[in-house]
């Protein structure tokens, strides 16, 4: 039956390109079982604190994760998302709270019971062993018939695209190419969960790019729920159906890939997922917006008179300190004396190109304002140029619509 499983992901036809990037692929099918309240998690995480001495690497943690969802854990270095993986997969133990796979309660059940593999950052193979033998290791161990394993390598292998390699040694590999063995000896077992630590830390920009929806698409042939741990927010977003991002050892915010960018919860998040213009002031004015929700004035002192226009779901107290966020993208940039002014002629800022970064795609422009404040606006290149469409020292006026910022009050 498990060789049935692999083949039959193996002929699977692959997901649309489109659906992968959003990120909200789950087991093929466009999912959101976090939604549904009857939805029972396929991992839950509930108050999960690990201590090493006097430092706490996870506080209080709780989560809950689906079946056949691609998980990501994302945060910077010593934020405890390894930690927490570790503990997923038994290596370490929680000090208060508990982890349930599949129902049932892993406090007594050991790392090599646990229906879990783990993908580690070094791969881990072993160089004496062909690539075949690397993938069959862990099934030799169970003891499993040799027809069995034989059949199952193979499948594995081609699912991962590296059956004309089986003969080959580690050291004859490139670093993809052991990257996918590595994941090959992972799925072979068919765990219920499998954990990735950084599992494309090794890889060159544009591998690593590729790479992303190879994963996704070989995690939606093969239904595994899949639990990844990353500091790469590009890589989180490209591959993950949700995601949480940690800090400190607490979970800062949990929600998919759109949710975390557009909507941030906090500076933290706002400031390490991407780029950000921050505003930090104090609330002026409010009154209700046009579409819903509050138009709230910020009036932000490196700005001088001029305030800043935000539409807010919720209200906010007169005088209370806050911070607007608004990423580059979301600005409007035009030579001085054009450009669109926000509601009300707010919104709207005039200063000095400093620096241009051209990066294909898109220029990201640095402006200088009058008090020496820097903006970051980014501008797509649409169509073919010779050079970037602005230059040091232009004057320009740059502009963002209210409801395009986010105010944070945390």
């Amino acid at each position: 039956m498990i060789r049935d499983t692999l083949v039959a992901a193996r002929n699977a036809a692959p997901a649309s390109a489109a659906a992968t990037a959003t990120g909200a692929t789950i087991g093929g099918a466009q999912q959101r079982p976090w939604l549904d309240p009857a939805a029972q998690p396929y991992v839950r995480i509930e108050g999960v604190t690990k201590r090493f001495g006097p430092a706490t690497a996870v506080d209080d943690v709780s989560l809950s994760i689906y079946r056949g969802e691609f998980f990501a854990l994302l945060g910077p270095s010593g934020c405890g998302k390894t930690t927490l993986l570790r503990m997923l997969a038994g290596f370490e133990t929680p000090d208060e709270g508990r982890i349930l796979i599949d129902g049932a309660d892993m406090a007594a059940v050991p790392p090599y019971e646990r229906p879990v593999n783990m993908m580690f950052q070094s791969y881990a193979l072993f160089p004496h062993m062909t690539v075949e033998g690397n993938v069959a290791y862990g099934l030799k161990q169970e003891g499993l018939p040799r027809a069995e394993i034989r059949d199952r390598v193979a499948a594995t292998l081609d699912l991962v695209e590296m059956g004309t390699f089986a003969g080959r040694k580690p050291h004859q590999l490139s670093g993809g190419q052991r990257q996918r063995v590595a994941l090959a000896r992972a799925l072979v077992k068919q765990p219920k969960l499998l954990l990735l630590d950084e599992p494309l830390a090794a890889l060159d920009r544009k591998l690593r790019e590729r790479t992303q929806f190879e994963l996704v698409r070989i995690q939606e042939r093969v239904g595994i729920t899949f639990v990844v741990v990353t500091h790469d927010q590009e890589e989180a977003m490209t591959m993950a159906s949700r995601l949480a991002v940690m800090e400190k050892g607490r979970v800062r915010q949990l929600g998919t890939p759109a949710e975390v960018y557009e909507t941030p919860s906090s500076r933290f998040v706002a400031d390490f997922i991407g780029s950000v213009n921050l505003f930090v002031g104090r609330v002026a004015a409010a009154q209700p917006g046009a579409g819903g929700g509050e138009l709230v004035e910020v009036a932000v002192p490196d700005l001088g008179d001029t305030r800043v226009a935000v539409v807010a779901d919720k209200g906010v107290a007169l005088g209370a300190e806050v911070a607007v966020a608004v990423r580059p993208e979301k600005i409007a940039l035009a030579p001085a004396g054009g450009g669109t002014a926000g509601q009300g002629g707010l919104n709207r800022l005039a200063g000095t190109v400093s620096e241009i970064g051209y990066l294909g795609q898109i220029s990201i422009v640095h402006v200088e304002l009058p008090n020496g404040t820097v903006l970051r606006a980014s501008v797509a290149n649409a169509h073919r140029i010779s050079e970037p469409p602005f230059a040091r020292g232009d004057a320009v006026v740059l502009s963002f619509a209210p409801e395009s910022a986010v105010l944070l009050t945390e």
